[in-house]
């Protein structure tokens, strides 16, 4: 029997927790597998497809920059991936490169395992950011969340083409429309880069949310952004990015070595113990 091999694609790739995660996955049940993270430049991308369809690995990961760009490449991809228009999970078999997206499973499974009672009742939300991250969250909270969702960039154009792109409840803003807004918000996601690196929202008052609303932040460096720090000052609720990452990673693991992994609190804190506090 051969060594079943998967991997994560990036550039760079060295941050990637990805590898931690899923080898602790394949020690905790046994499993004859191999899970390695691999700098592909864009420009040998359809290079390491010719590899996946000689049937080197089972499947893998694929993280920035190449989730937009792997999308042409994939000889099949599903419905979910394209209407959210990246691929984040390629399964290799019979020669074929097949890719999805698992980024909307990870969020619903993130806030499900946190906030229980977050989908009880339409709440109206609020994303803010404009990219691929928040396609795929405007997608999960079509699905799951009934009420309206408000998309907020620093660019109006980029949010007015993604909720044109995206049919839905949904309505396009500039930041300056926050403080209309957020007294009639239940949820908000930030999928933008604000937060890392000492980054943080200059105009998002916090007090202007009801006491009810539910706050998280995709971005998992650092684990308490200074937008999740503030709600939590607040006394409103929040979900960490962090579990994103974890539930994102379940459905290729299992599509790969046949099992279905846990995310348990142990998983949690050995990926936290990595990150920067």
């Amino acid at each position: 029997m051969l060594t079943t091999k998967a991997f994560v694609i990036g550039h760079p790739i060295a941050h990637s927790r990805s590898p931690l995660i899923h080898g602790t996955w394949l020690a905790e049940n046994g499993l004859d597998g191999s899970y390695e993270a691999i700098d592909v430049a864009p420009a040998d991308l359809p290079g390491f497809f010719e590899r996946l369809r000689a049937g080197e690995f089972a499947g893998g990961n694929v993280t920035i920059p190449h989730k937009e760009a792997v999308f042409a490449l994939c000889d099949s991809v599903d419905e979910l991936a394209r209407m959210i228009g990246a691929v984040n999970t390629l399964v290799v078999k019979n020669g074929k490169v097949h890719g999805t997206n698992t980024d909307y499973l990870g969020f619903l499974g993130n806030l499900d395992a946190n906030a229980p009672t977050w989908s009880d009742g339409p709440n109206d939300a609020m994303i803010i950011g404009a990219g691929g991250a928040a396609r795929a969250v405007l997608v999960a909270l079509r699905r799951r969340n009934g009420g309206k969702v408000h998309v907020l960039n620093r660019t109006l154009g980029n949010a007015q083409a993604l909720v044109d792109e995206i049919d839905g409840p949904f309505s396009a803003h500039g930041f300056e429309d926050f403080a209309k807004l957020a007294p009639h918000i239940g949820l908000v996601v930030n999928t933008s880069s604000i937060g890392m690196n000492g980054t943080r929202f200059d105009w998002l008052d916090m007090s202007l949310l009801p006491k009810t609303a539910l706050v998280t932040d995709i971005v998992y460096t650092p684990l308490e952004t200074p937008l999740l720090a503030e709600a939590k000052a607040h006394g409103l609720r929040t979900v960490d990015g962090l579990g994103m990452l974890l539930h994102q990673a379940v459905p290729g693991f299992a599509a790969w070595f046949g099992v279905t992994p846990v995310v348990t609190p142990q998983l949690r804190a050995r990926i936290e113990a990595t990150l920067d506090h």
